[in-house]
């Protein structure tokens, strides 16, 4: 009957980052309209009874309300709580009580105004993180000690008729229900429009981080909202799905316990992940690579290795950044490391495809080095190039052999070596020459990347 409630101030677990304000609330849940009154089944007699009892109670309401807030710091631990302010608390219950002894006297004309109490309540506490289950039962715990000292009251004026008043026990607590409803469904209402804000706010502090328009005044609200801490360390991981594009990247393992925050626009899903302490961080700038090698421990070395990228899948992965503000960069390394087209299933780190980058950072300079390394040889007929090409791309992975190179194509070394040849002739290069050699394993990761 009670509507009981806690201070102002939130309990302590909830951080400023999940307990914002009602004013966040842009449109206030409005109160349903009140469902029909039962009808009583008490007699006149009853009802008379039961109004002199309450206007009794009407004079009780701050010794009540002592009573009640006593019983509620002993039963409900949210309300021992050391930020609850006992002064508040007792003005809401008070104010509270008043309102429903009142409506037992005049409902019609109280009802709505009770009512709107509880609804207040509801709104408030949800805005403020209270617990709603510690709220209902406090408001219970009310009901109970009203209505124990209206059979109280009605039985020093009359012991007998007092037993009459069971037949409006039914009444009173479908008044009991319909508050409590009231306050849990404002509570609800509430609490979906703020966890709305929180998550929409979510998105957009990830995406300022991302995109690189967050502003060094932002950092601090970032730390706590998303739980990332302003120096830290960080890669981020550009995560592209061509077989399920409407796939939950949430659903992607990045394996080891870090924490990531996924983000999803135009189709690819950028996650930024917390990476463990190395033994470098980096050169301070904010734009430091960390530990700069794959292998490191706490790198993006670990971090690929622990990606489990779907089937069909593409990932690509930045080295490693320090602060916040070099989130921005990081993420265009990994498109960038994305954009070196992994195997489906697999990553790419940034810092195991630097030629692969170059290439495709420039694709006009890419696609020119192609065609004055490569024009004679793609012009040839298809199983001619294609001969030739994977020779090439053979030789070079074997480090310049001939030998594993052969061994790599099930072919003699000789073999090789005619086909060599044959492309110096049709090019007029020197695989002699390192910087020719350069730029030929530039051109074919280049012919490999942007040919369509």
């Amino acid at each position: 009957m009670h509507p009981v409630t806690g201070s102002r101030a939130s309990v302590p677990a909830m951080g400023r980052a999940s307990r914002l304000s009602a004013e966040r609330v842009r449109t206030p849940p409005r109160m349903p309209a009140a469902r029909p009154p039962i009808r009583s089944r008490a007699d006149a007699e009853t009802v008379a009874l039961l109004h002199r009892a309450a206007r009794v109670l009407i004079e009780e309401v701050p010794r009540l309300t002592d009573r009640i807030v006593a019983l509620m710091k002993e039963r409900e631990p949210a309300y021992r709580s050391a930020v609850v302010d006992p002064h508040e608390v007792w003005r809401e219950v008070h104010d509270s009580l008043s309102h429903n002894v009142r409506s037992l006297v005049h409902p019609k004309e109280t009802r709505e105004s009770a009512r709107s109490c509880a609804w207040r309540i509801g709104t408030d506490r949800a805005a403020q993180g209270f617990p709603l289950d510690a709220l209902l039962h406090a408001y219970r715990i009310g009901c109970t000690v009203v209505w124990e000292q209206l059979l109280e009251t009605a039985s020093k004026e009359d012991p007998l008729a007092a037993q009459s008043l069971v037949h409006v026990a039914a009444d009173v607590w479908n008044f009991v229900d319909e508050h409590c409803t009231l306050v849990a469904t404002a509570y609800q209402e509430v609490e979906r429009q703020l966890s709305w804000h929180r998550e929409n706010r979510y998105r957009i502090i990830v995406a300022a981080l991302l995109d690189g328009t967050a502003r060094v005044s932002d950092f601090p609200e970032a730390e706590q909202v998303l739980g990332l801490p302003e120096r830290g360390r960080y890669a981020v991981v550009a995560l592209e799905d061509a077989d399920a594009p409407c796939r939950t990247p949430h659903s992607v393992e990045v394996g080891d316990g870090l924490r990531t925050v996924w983000h999803t626009a135009e189709g690819t899903a950028h996650a930024i992940v917390l990476l463990g302490d190395g033994d470098c961080d980096g050169d301070g700038d904010g734009h430091g690579h960390g530990d700069g090698g794959s292998g490191s421990v706490s790198g993006p070395g670990r971090l690929v290795r622990g990606l489990e990228v779907p089937p069909g899948a593409r990932a690509g992965v930045s080295p490693a950044v320090t602060g916040l503000a070099a989130i921005n960069t990081a993420r265009r390394l990994a498109d960038t490391a994305l954009r070196t087209r992994p195997a489906a299933g697999s990553a790419a780190l940034l810092e195991e495809r630097y030629p692969e980058a170059l290439v495709v950072s420039s694709p006009d300079l890419g696609s020119a080095l192609a065609d004055r390394m490569l024009g004679p040889v793609l012009a040839l007929e298809s199983a001619d190039r294609e001969l030739l090409l994977t020779t090439l791309a053979a030789w070079l992975e074997a480090g310049g052999s001939a030998r594993r190179a052969g061994g790599l194509l099930f072919c003699h070394r000789n073999t090789v070596l005619n086909r060599l040849r044959r492309y110096e002739q049709l090019t007029g290069r020197s695989l002699d020459h390192p910087r020719e050699v350069m730029e030929l394993s530039l051109a074919l990761s280049a012919h490999r990347l942007l040919t369509p």
